[in-house]
């Protein structure tokens, strides 16, 4: 966890991001980390949780973190929450919560709230389109002999 801060504060230092910084660990040892690099390379999905996933999955040539564990310098905002679930890591440790996040402008709880509602009812404009041609891909899927479970 102190990594994790460490890095935190040093990409608040360096101006490269915002002030959130993860490490992931697996059998005691790290494995890989990750700086916020939403601004630094105009990517909104550059999360520190994120980077970190991406850089410990390339390590462990695996789409999954079975086994590892990740300090978060902050609790993880809902796309990183949801990242992390997708990556299976066993556990999740985090320093600042979302509350001391929105005190510093840092604000996810839209999002939550968000995801509650029927897509019908989000502020974001979200229509259904030609259900049926996309329903062909997972027809496809179902029977694909090249699939790979994830």
């Amino acid at each position: 966890m102190r990594e994790a801060i460490r890095l935190s504060i040093e990409n608040v230092e360096n101006g490269k991001g915002g002030p959130f910084a993860a490490v992931i660990v697996k059998d005691g040892k790290i494995i890989a980390t990750g700086v916020n690099e939403v601004t630094s390379t105009n990517d909104p999905t550059a999360h520190a949780e994120v980077v970190a996933i991406r850089n410990a999955c390339k390590s462990l040539s695996s789409y999954q973190l079975d086994g590892c564990e990740i300090y978060c310098s902050c609790e993880p905002c809902p796309m990183c929450l949801g990242a992390i679930y997708w990556a299976r890591a066993a556990k999740i440790y985090f320093g600042t919560t979302k509350e001391d996040a929105a005190a510093v402008d840092f604000d996810d709880k839209f999002i939550y709230d968000e995801i509650d509602l029927s897509h019908t009812g989000r502020k974001l404009t979200t229509q259904q389109l030609l259900r049926e041609e996309a329903l062909v891909a997972f027809e496809k899927w179902k029977i694909s002999p090249l699939k790979m479970k994830y």
